[in-house]
């Protein structure tokens, strides 16, 4: 009887230890964690900044820089190109000429989104190479509808000099070629950041 007694009682010990020392450890089923900001350096002050931009979507030519990955089977009949998805690396510049010095490339998809008139839907990352924000991203999402004169869209966040970034992306057509297809954009983007 003791040593039943005895065999429980260590039974008991181990799996009470094994208990313990599991619910110790940082992945024991927990998958968040509240971090003081300073940890990630946001007690500095919050910054709004200015970026100016140009925009080259090429679509003709033997390099085009944003191609059609999918359209829908009335995309050719929609006087909106409704169901056109197009994939781009464009060029961002910090002139309107395509020799300008460039900045950054803006990444992503833009697709028709509208039955009625020519509307994008626009997933992209403003990528930088230059400057200060070499290496660092912004993500916008939003509505593109491509004849009004001024479009805002939301910076939604970003990476690099621009985490927890938010902020508005505004875009006006500088020149469109009828013929090609091809346009330049000029983007104001205003973004506070840490």
């Amino acid at each position: 009887m003791a040593a039943t007694t005895s065999i429980l009682l260590l039974c008991l010990f181990l799996s009470l230890t094994v208990s313990l020392a599991h619910a110790s450890t940082p992945d024991a089923g927990q998958f968040s964690t509240t971090l003081r900001p300073e940890k990630l350096g946001l007690h500095r002050k919050e910054k709004l900044t200015h970026l100016k931009f140009y925009f080259h979507d090429i679509v003709s030519g033997r390099n085009p820089t944003a191609v059609p990955v999918a359209r829908a089977a009335m995309t050719n009949t929609s006087r909106s190109l409704f169901g056109l998805v197009n994939m781009m690396d464009d060029p961002l510049t910090v002139g309107p000429k395509s020799s300008s010095r460039p900045v950054g490339r803006a990444q992503g998809i833009y697709a028709s989104a509208s039955q009625t008139e020519l509307s994008f839907l626009m997933v992209l990352n403003f990528a930088f190479t230059e400057g200060k924000y070499n290496g660092s991203n912004l993500s916008v999402l939003g509505r593109n509808s491509v004849f009004s004169g001024v479009r805002e869209m939301p910076v939604v966040g970003g990476s690099g000099a621009f985490r927890f970034a938010r902020g508005y992306a505004q875009a006006r057509t500088h020149e469109f070629d009828l013929k090609t297809g091809d346009a330049v954009v000029e983007y104001n983007v205003y973004v506070f950041h840490y």
